[in-house]
Order: structure tokens, then C-alpha cells, then sequence
């Protein structure tokens, strides 16, 4: 039997007496199969992990008590009110097809009014939904213009 230390030696004598072409491709192989496995964690997460923004309507279809979706859709004219740190306000669809009334407590962007485009993380609460605090995004309205007709593009 062969003492721990000359056991070990062996082992690492054998990769000391490596032709070191064949060491180099044989590094260059673990890194990459290290870095392939971590480019597919990554991915992995990243898919796993997102969630589809839902409009009123799929919303009200789909929606389970206790589960967190995103809900996007336009801020109904006259649904926004605020009593006390509580904002309430009403979703509907891009259409107008379906709407849902929910209470949201945390930071309100400037740009959120009636009328905008928004996104909320909201969960079901009984009957109701609440957003999620601080979740809420407005999204701006798009400034584009067309240009007049005649007018001379510069790109």
C-alpha cells in the first residue's frame, strides 16, 4: 500500500508529464463546458422566470386567488380616485372590451392620468385585485409625428 502523499503526486504528476498541446485543449475544453452550462442557467432563468402582461379580459378569465400577474391596459376616464394612501382606479382593454376596477397603494409615476397606458403587478384579493406596491408603470405616449407632406427628411 502506497503512503497518501505519493498517491496524490501520482495523480498530479501524471497532468506535470501532459504533452502541453494536449493540456491547453484539455483546459480550453472544461472552459468552455463550464461556460456553456452557465449560458444555459442563464437562459433557463431568464425564460422560466417571465411572466406575459395580461389585459383586463384574459385577466379576468385566468386570474386564481394569491397569484401575482401583470396586468396591462389604458386607465379608465373617470375610475381614478384616491382616499387617503390608497389610489383607486379601473383597467380596460385596449378596445374597451373589459375592465378591472383595483386599489393600488405606493409611488404614482407623473405621467399616470386617465386615458394612459399602463402596466401593474396585481393579485387577486376575494372579488377584487390590488396592485402590488410600487409595481405600477406608465407607459408615455409615443411623440412620434408625421412629417408634413413636402417637408424634407434628414436621416
Amino acid at each position: 500500500m502506497l503512503p497518501a502523499g505519493v498517491i496524490g503526486a501520482t495523480a498530479f504528476g501524471i497532468l506535470g508529464r501532459m504533452n502541453p498541446a494536449r493540456k491547453r485543449m484539455a483546459r480550453l475544453v472544461a472552459a468552455l463546458s463550464a461556460a456553456l452550462v452557465l449560458a444555459s442557467a442563464l437562459i433557463y432563468t431568464s425564460f422560466s422566470a417571465a411572466s406575459p402582461a395580461l389585459s383586463p379580459s384574459q385577466l379576468l378569465h385566468r386570474a386564481q386567488p394569491g397569484r401575482s400577474y401583470q396586468l396591462t391596459g389604458v386607465v379608465v376616464g373617470g375610475s381614478v380616485r384616491r382616499v387617503g394612501g390608497v389610489l383607486y382606479f379601473a383597467v380596460a382593454d385596449r378596445r374597451g372590451a373589459a375592465n378591472v376596477p383595483l386599489s393600488y397603494t405606493g409611488t404614482v409615476p407623473d405621467p399616470f392620468r386617465e386615458g394612459r397606458e399602463i402596466i401593474v403587478t396585481v393579485r387577486k384579493d376575494g372579488p377584487r385585485f390590488v396592485g402590488e406596491r410600487d409595481s405600477l408603470i406608465t407607459k408615455c405616449p409615443s411623440k412620434y409625428k408625421a412629417a408634413p407632406a413636402g417637408e424634407k427628411q434628414n436621416y
